[in-house]
C-alpha cells in the first residue's frame, strides 16, 4: 500500500518541503534527546555556541553599540533574556549580567550544555542516516544552502547587522 501522503507531498512547492523535512529532523531530536527543550530553546543553545566564537563576540558588540537603546529595544533585551533564563535555570548556559565587554549581558555554555549540543548533533547525524540522505543530495544541499546564504546575508548587511 502506497504511503497516505504520497499525493499531498507530490504536490508541495519547494518551501513545504523543506518544511516537512526541518520539522521531521526537529522531531526526531526531542523526542530522543535526554533533556526536554523546546524547539526554540535548541536554536538558543545552538547560537549561545556560535555566539561564543570570537569572530561572532566582536559583531555582537559592535551590533550592540550600533544599536538605539529605545524602549522597543529594551523590551526585546528583556524578552532574549528571560529566553536565555530558562537554559541557564536548566544547567545549561551561565549568564554573565555584567560583561565587561560592552554587552548588556553575555552568555556562556555549560559543561552540561556543550554535552547536550553533542547529543543533538549526534541525533540530527542518526536523521540524517534514517532519512537516507546521500552524497549527492549533501551537494544538492550545499548548493541550496549557499545559495539561500546570500539572501540572509544581504539582508542582514542591509540592516547594518543590527535584527
Amino acid at each position: 500500500m502506497a504511503h497516505p501522503h504520497n499525493r499531498a507531498i507530490a504536490n508541495m512547492k519547494a518551501s513545504s518541503l523543506i518544511g516537512v523535512i526541518e520539522e521531521s529532523k526537529m522531531t526526531y531530536v526531542r523526542e530522543n534527546l535526554s533533556v526536554f527543550l523546546h524547539e526554540s530553546q535548541i536554536k538558543l543553545l545552538k547560537q549561545v555556541k556560535k555566539h561564543e566564537k570570537p569572530h561572532h563576540k566582536r559583531i555582537r558588540i559592535k551590533q550592540f553599540e550600533k544599536a538605539e537603546k529605545d524602549d522597543l529595544f529594551n523590551m526585546h533585551l528583556g524578552l532574549y533574556l528571560n529566553k536565555y533564563k530558562k537554559l541557564a535555570k536548566n544547567g545549561l548556559i551561565e549568564i554573565d549580567l555584567n560583561p565587561d565587554n560592552g554587552l548588556a549581558y553575555d552568555c556562556s555554555l555549560t559543561s552540561k550544555g556543550s554535552e547536550v549540543l553533542d547529543e543533538i548533533a549526534t541525533l540530527e547525524s542518526e536523521w540524517e542516516e534514517i532519512v537516507g540522505i546521500s552524497e549527492e543530495d549533501m551537494e544538492v544541499l550545499k548548493k541550496m544552502a549557499l545559495n539561500s546564504f546570500e539572501i540572509s546575508y544581504k539582508h542582514k548587511k542591509k540592516r547594518g547587522f543590527i535584527f
